[in-house]
């Protein structure tokens, strides 16, 4: 039941509409997009068109995106073609993995205050732990942004930026196609070699039905964004509303936070047993970002806010979707609710 799916954060549901789109490109038209016969040029038609559709929602020009299986391997690419960046310290682990294999500054932080750099930087938009909406430090010499939370969900301003990484299944799209905006290529090394693809920069056969299903969901996207944004906030309020009584109870909140990712810290109770407990009841949430969810490190985000351990072991992470409902979300913080209790009363 997509209603109490609540780990949206770690990939959202494929829409209907958008697997429609996708669905010629599995079946009938399954032409290589690089040849040139007239079941290549269809496909090739498809990619450009989903292109035009991705630079639609980030505001910027087609010929700057070049597709990839994802933002992990879009902040690779960028990263490893010029590995001087500083990252901040609540980077998706994609890059802050990379800043530690390359030695990379780590931005010091004033709570989310960002301390300033003379260097290049790597600061995400929105969190994927929090839902905090970052700002780049002042001054930067060159700033990639990870998008990947945003990107359909709020406005995205590419001005001062000059790389930025995305993936489609974070907005109704299909999983393993992604993209990397790029506003000058000629300072940026290919990430594969062997063919002309993506203008030479990352060789390979496209994957075109991905491709389409990730423009598909842009457009989608654009269109029902001030709406999906409303509906969401409605859905936190009501799950902060359920845990409004529940002692030791604290949400991890910025002053500028995207509604779709809710962080809440609750003090004497493993955040691990709770999702088991979710689990059990037929809702889905997770214990923090999906890449780090088998670790039993604690999280990097938390620790670099100054979260006592105590409280980073009792954290959750619910994320919402257009497919969530009022009820589901009322019933999930009187679950999560009454499962502290119990786990409390069990000594967790």
């Amino acid at each position: 039941m997509r209603e109490n799916y609540f780990d949206n954060a770690a990939t959202t549901p494929l829409d209907p509409s958008v697997l429609e789109e996708m669905r010629p490109y599995l079946t009938d038209e399954f032409g290589n997009a690089n040849s040139l016969h007239a079941w290549g040029r269809r496909a090739s038609a498809a990619v450009e068109l989903s292109r035009q559709r991705v630079a639609s929602l980030l505001g910027c020009e087609p010929e700057e995106v070049f597709f990839t299986s994802g933002a992990t391997e879009a902040n690779n690419w960028i990263f490893q073609s010029n590995p001087t960046f500083a990252v901040s310290p609540f980077e998706h682990r994609s890059l802050f993995e990379l800043g530690r294999r390359f030695d990379s500054k780590v931005l010091e932080n004033d709570f989310y205050l960002l301390r300033s750099s003379n260097c290049p930087v790597a600061v995400m938009l929105v969190n994927n732990e929090t839902g905090a909406i970052l700002d780049v430090p002042k001054p930067s010499t060159g700033v990639h942004r990870d998008v990947t939370q945003a990107l359909g969900k709020l406005p995205v301003d590419l001005a001062g930026v000059d790389s930025a990484s995305m993936s489609a299944h974070k907005l109704y799209g299909p999983k393993g196609v992604g993209a990397l905006f790029i506003r000058d290529a000629r300072d940026t090394e290919p990430l594969l070699y062997g063919g002309e693809q993506e203008q030479g920069m990352r060789a390979g056969t496209l994957n075109v039905p991905g491709i389409v299903g990730f423009g598909a969901a842009c457009e989608m996207a654009g269109d029902r964004m001030d709406k999906d944004w409303s509906y969401v906030q409605s859905l936190r309020e009501t799950v902060l509303e359920a845990l409004s009584d529940v002692p030791g109870c604290s949400p991890n909140a910025h002053t500028s936070n995207s509604p779709y990712i809710l962080s809440v810290s609750m003090l004497n109770v493993e955040g691990e047993s709770l999702v088991v407990e979710a689990d059990n009841q037929g809702f889905a949430i997770s214990s923090g970002a999906a890449c780090s969810s088998r670790s039993t490190e604690p999280s990097h985000v938390l620790t670099a806010l100054g979260m006592d351990a105590a409280w980073i072991r009792g954290t959750i992470r619910i994320s919402f979707s257009r497919w969530n409902t009022p009820d589901s979300a009322y019933q999930l913080g009187k679950v999560l609710a009454s499962s502290v209790e119990r786990l409390r009363s069990l000594g967790n």
